[in-house]
């Protein structure tokens, strides 16, 4: 690891970087730090999924619980694990890193820590369109969802618009999302004082944000989603990365900046909205897991992996915390993200202001 000379004659290490070569001649760099961050948050996260697992009425030991992942578990513990508990961890688990990965990279497209899909009002879209299905027609759970889906897209839609001014940039991009967020609000209230007492009380209980009797129908549309949105964002992670020093240098170095931006932005919408539509509009996950993502790697860029991992690994232990934390009293998960983030979001602000960037 090579140093340089800073300021008053102190010696301050560089990034430790290593370029990994491969069989047919291509060259990666790794960050070693970035690189360890992640295994630690994916152990992390593996960890508390198998604690959270055996976490319930019925105990089953954290050795029990591989073994029957392995499939040499007794007929009631398959049926614990595989039916009941382990499709609400993947669900955790998924809706945690489209989140994280989300919120990634709207804070990365606004080149601003508070251009976060909870901030920019895509939660409330989602929310709108699912208030539409569960008020006005009674939807079944798979109609509530694709509302929310729905809903997402739409109010991405519109704050992209109204964003355009030769180009989406910073500032105007979490103004327009502010105000859109508090319109789609006012809203959503407006939807629930002309529900009935039965309609209403889901409504409620929806924009928790909640994992409670999640099963496997939402596991693989997460699944697929993931599958094919994930290579697409990590493939365009290079012009991201440069769009972070100004649209002109990127324009330089040969990105094509707006067809990335909204190809990115329409990912990050797709992403927010699916895991909306699969847990409800769980707060602050899409806040905050980049900035701590960025803070434990202490790397520039977007972070997009690194904030995956932090997201899912904090919507696991959230719910565990949910279910564990407050004696025989279980919460919904979004409850104690709620919390939890709105402490990170004030601190954030203050941070902000004290900096002279607020």
């Amino acid at each position: 690891m090579r140093s340089v000379r800073a300021p008053r004659g102190r010696t301050l290490p560089t990034r430790r970087l290593r370029a990994v070569r491969t069989g047919g001649g291509l060259s990666v760099r790794l960050d070693v730090r970035t690189f360890v961050v992640v295994v630690l948050l994916l152990v992390a996260a593996a960890t508390a999924g198998v604690v959270l697992i055996g976490t319930g009425d019925f105990p089953i030991p954290a050795g029990d619980v591989l073994k029957t992942l392995a499939g040499n578990g007794s007929a009631s513990q398959e049926f614990i694990v595989n039916d009941l508990r382990l499709p609400r961890v993947l669900v955790g688990l998924l809706v945690g890193a489209s989140l994280g990965l989300g919120g990634a990279l709207f804070q990365s497209i606004s080149r601003n820590p508070l251009g976060s899909p909870d901030v920019l009002g895509l939660g409330q879209g989602s929310t709108a369109g699912a208030l539409i299905m569960i008020v006005l027609f009674s939807g079944s759970a798979t109609e509530v969802a694709l509302g929310a889906l729905v809903g997402g897209l739409v109010t991405g839609l519109a704050i992209y618009l109204l964003a355009w001014k030769r180009g989406v940039h910073g500032y105007r991009l979490v103004l327009v999302g502010i105000g859109v967020s508090a319109i789609v609000t006012a809203v959503n209230g407006y939807l629930l004082t002309k529900a009935d007492i039965v309609d209403a009380t889901r409504a409620v209980v929806w924009m928790t944000g909640s994992l409670n009797g999640r099963d496997w129908a939402q596991v693989w549309p997460l699944l697929i989603m993931c599958a094919v949105l994930v290579p697409l964002v990590l493939g365009n992670a290079r012009g991201l990365r440069m769009m972070e020093m100004g649209d002109d240098v990127s324009y330089a170095l040969g990105v094509r900046v707006e067809r990335t931006r909204l190809l990115l932005m329409v990912a990050a919408v797709l992403l927010t909205a699916g895991a909306t539509a699969a847990a409800g509009p769980v707060g602050f996950v899409a806040l905050t897991s980049p900035q701590l993502a960025r803070r434990l790697t202490r790397s520039p860029g977007p972070n997009l992996v690194p904030s995956m991992c932090m997201g899912a690994t904090l919507l696991v232990v959230a719910d565990w915390a949910s279910q564990r934390a407050f004696g025989a009293d279980q919460l919904p998960v979004g409850v104690v993200t709620g919390v939890l983030g709105g402490v990170y979001l004030l601190w954030l602000l203050v941070t902000e202001r004290k900096a002279g960037r607020i």
